[in-house]
């Protein structure tokens, strides 16, 4: 019999990269490094406007040619029943070409350099419109009503981008892009349209607040713009800001009371524990001077253990936020934070705010809200000025975590920040040192101050909020801080 021969896998199709349109973002300017707004946008753009088909893959390799099988041996009278093999997964088919130009023109926005000659229509049209809106612009042109008119290629039409001045444009626009991409993908296009086309101020109008996805960056434009806000917008900016803290308090609260009450627990120790509350390790040490050899045993006249069903407060924390604009998103989280410890009985909490001046927030805590609007976001920074403010009501310092949550960008005392933070230490109190509590990654920072500050063993990172629980058990329990990586 002749042998099969084996299926050639199909030669997948490729297409050049067209040279990307000529926007004023300058995330664009080259295709094979993305920035990841552009990334999530691309992404959901293939998700929302049409089918989504992945690369090709390799197919399974055919069937060998059969054989004559050998004469079998008679089979036993009962045998063990076999699995039969998993079938072979099915091959995934190439993306068309026509599929490929359709996601490139959503890419590269239509116009003579995008080099596709795809045409745009239906769902793709308006998903195009409402990209085109937002990124087919400059982003110091701040002329909502500018016209950029631009023939898209193949479409035969001049296309006009910008969203317009007037709040229900927007208002339109906003509602276009919540219905063609998913919530994070809007949050970030809410947060490009309000940095690039400075429409802040359209934030003031109540039917604007109800038409946007709520967020933690949106949060921080509301609060910056808190003295502006009329009253009739005041009531709805409250309800975003409600929203978005409620949303995060029942993220973190849980996972953030559980962590710090094991590891307040873990703090305490006592000689007289019960069983499963023995630390063994801590045992064995405190009992090493009774080792019997020719035992091979320890004899344990010392247990130590950890103590619990303590009721009274055992630690202080103190939170010290940097309120420039720079921080808005690390302020809400602050603020979130803060509330969540409070409701500790055994953690007595501290808010301190600042700027050039320092506001105590403390009497807040019961609503994280209240807490925001009590923020006064933007201005100068004056960290020694805070520092010595939060060191003035500790009482007991061995027992107390100060965290500064700033980028370190001193405008007062030069050298008061490395030695006010020298001397919390010498007394006994341990200080953590946050350049952002987001989720946005490591930020501009002052590398000399983090470097001075590192050099006292107070090492300066950016850290998110998930891990920020775990961050503060270290601290309450005296060991090294879960540092991330880079």
């Amino acid at each position: 019999m002749t042998p099969l021969t084996p299926l050639t896998p199909p030669t997948p199709l490729t297409s050049e990269a067209p040279t990307p349109r000529p926007s004023g973002d300058p995330s664009m300017s080259d295709p094979a490094t993305p920035d990841p707004t552009t990334s999530a946008l691309v992404a959901s753009v293939s998700t929302a406007s049409g089918p989504t088909t992945s690369a090709p893959a390799t197919p399974a390799p055919a069937p060998s040619a059969p054989t004559t099988p050998a004469p079998a041996a008679p089979a036993p009278a009962a045998s063990a029943p076999t699995t039969p093999a998993p079938a072979p997964p099915t091959p995934t088919p190439p993306v068309p070409a026509d599929e490929r130009l359709r996601r490139w023109r959503l890419v590269l926005g239509g116009g003579d350099a995008d080099g596709t000659g795809r045409v745009l229509t239906g769902t793709d049209a308006a998903v195009d419109g409402a990209l085109a809106a937002l990124y087919d612009r400059h982003p110091d042109d701040h002329s909502h009503g500018h016209d950029r008119t631009s023939t898209s290629a193949g479409a035969g039409r001049s296309r006009t981008a910008g969203l317009g001045a007037s709040v229900p444009s927007v208002v339109r626009w906003l509602g276009d892009i919540r219905t063609y991409f998913p919530a994070p993908v809007v949050q970030v296009m809410q947060r490009d349209a309000i940095d690039r086309l400075g429409l802040a101020t359209l934030l003031l109008e109540p039917e604007m607040l109800a038409a946007v996805e709520p967020d933690v960056h949106l949060v921080g434009a509301l609060l910056s713009l808190r003295d502006a806000m009329p009253e009739t917008t005041r009531e709805t900016a409250r309800a975003v800001v409600r929203k978005v803290a409620d949303d995060l308090e029942r993220r973190l609260a849980a996972r953030t009371r559980a962590t710090l009450t094991g590891a307040l627990d873990r703090s305490a120790r006592t000689s007289r524990p019960r069983h499963r509350d023995i630390d063994w390790d801590r045992t064995i040490r405190a009992n090493l001077k009774n080792h019997l050899p020719e035992h091979r045993t320890v004899v344990p006249e010392r247990l130590v253990g950890h103590a619990r069903a303590a009721r009274g407060v055992r630690k202080e924390v103190v939170l010290c936020v940097d309120q420039s604009g720079s921080m808005a998103a690390s302020v809400v989280h602050a603020a979130v934070f803060a509330a969540v410890l409070a409701s500790l009985r055994t953690i007595a909490t501290r808010l301190v705010v600042f700027d050039t001046a320092v506001a105590d927030l403390t009497d807040r805590l019961d609503d994280p809200v209240d807490v925001l609007f009590g923020t006064r976001l933007g201005g100068g920074t004056d960290i020694d000025r805070a520092l010595a403010h939060c060191q003035a009501g500790i009482t007991r310092p061995a027992d107390t975590v100060v965290v500064l949550i700033s980028d370190l960008y001193e405008g007062g005392a030069r050298d008061g920040l490395t030695k006010r933070v020298a001397a919390m230490k010498a007394s006994g109190t341990q200080v953590v040192v946050l350049l952002a509590l987001s989720d946005e990654g490591t930020p501009a920072y002052d590398r000399d101050r983090a470097a001075a500050l590192a050099a006292l063993g107070v090492p300066a990172f950016a850290c998110t909020p998930d891990l920020f629980p775990e961050v503060m058990a270290a601290a309450l329990e005296k060991r090294p801080l879960p540092i991330p990586a880079g």
